[in-house]
């Protein structure tokens, strides 16, 4: 079946070829790839396909929301505050399911891995409408007893001789997580994650005191912000959607809903308050 089913593929493929006048692949060592009029093909079939999609969406209207929505986010961000939060819209909209992707890296709206993502700058091209979903600030933590332990942190001089966490340098995936760097490039540390959550868990254990947003630092009931005044970084989160995707109702609606939840949670994405 399987070798009938490529057979038919590569059928049809070759009608297309012959019907727009070009080929539409070209092989390579990856495999195949598109030609520049494959591109041009493609986008007109994504407008095609998000079109049948609105027309779907509408027939559906009236019975309410339904479909699926898959949502790329930090895993922090998709941790802490929008999976926290998710049981609201669930609960609003039964028909829609949600696919929370929350880990290191993100899903690429552009080759419609996901429908919406959370992305830590804004994209430099594609068909994708991005805009700024918030603002938040990130701070340096040390657990209660670490601080005991070892005695408060006041300084600079202090810090740079204490234990620090932090991400795998090889490992970051955007440059806007480097944060030990921009505070001073001396620091350096020497227990390390790819997970944020990982961090935070070894800073709450007393393994030593590193950078976390405020949104999970000051969750955590035995952390303690210190160096406030000398460690205040600010970062942003984009929304990205592709642009075929944002006409869809259901993505509307939770386009809407999310920037609700976050216009809520403000005080704790800007360090401003402390929850838990």
């Amino acid at each position: 079946m399987a070798l009938q089913d490529a057979t038919t593929i590569s059928r049809r493929m070759k009608r297309l070829e012959a019907a727009t006048g070009g080929a539409l692949f070209e092989t390579g060592s990856a495999g195949y790839n598109l030609t520049e009029a494959g591109t041009r093909l493609l986008a007109h079939a994504e407008a095609m396909e998000a079109g049948a999609r609105g027309i779907r969406e509408e027939a559906q209207d009236g019975a309410g929301l339904a479909g699926a929505i898959r949502l790329s986010a930090s895993e922090g961000f998709g941790t802490h505050i929008v999976a926290s939060r998710l049981a609201g819209f669930a609960n609003a909209h039964p028909g829609v399911s949600v696919d929370l992707i929350a880990s290191t890296g993100f899903l690429n709206p552009s080759r419609r891995e996901a429908d919406i993502a959370i992305m830590l700058a804004r994209p430099r091209g594609g068909p994708l409408i991005a805009s700024k979903l918030t603002d938040y600030r990130l701070g340096m933590y040390a657990a209660h007893g670490y601080l005991e332990a070892t005695g408060p942190i006041g300084d600079f001089a202090s810090l740079a001789a204490r234990r620090l966490v932090g991400y795998v340098p090889d490992l970051i995936y955007a440059p806007e997580l480097r944060y030990l760097v921009e505070i001073d490039d001396r620091l350096e540390p020497t227990l390390r994650s790819s997970s944020i959550n990982a961090q935070a868990g070894l800073i709450a254990s007393g393994a030593g005191c590193g950078i976390l947003p405020c949104f999970i630092g000051d969750s955590l009931p035995g952390l303690k912000r210190v160096l406030r005044a000398e460690v205040d970084v600010e970062r942003s989160f984009w929304l990205v959607v592709h642009r075929d995707m944002r006409r869809l109702a259901r993505i509307e609606v939770f386009i809407n809903w999310l920037r609700g939840e976050v216009a809520d949670a403000q005080p704790l994405l800007l360090g401003a308050i402390r929850e838990g």
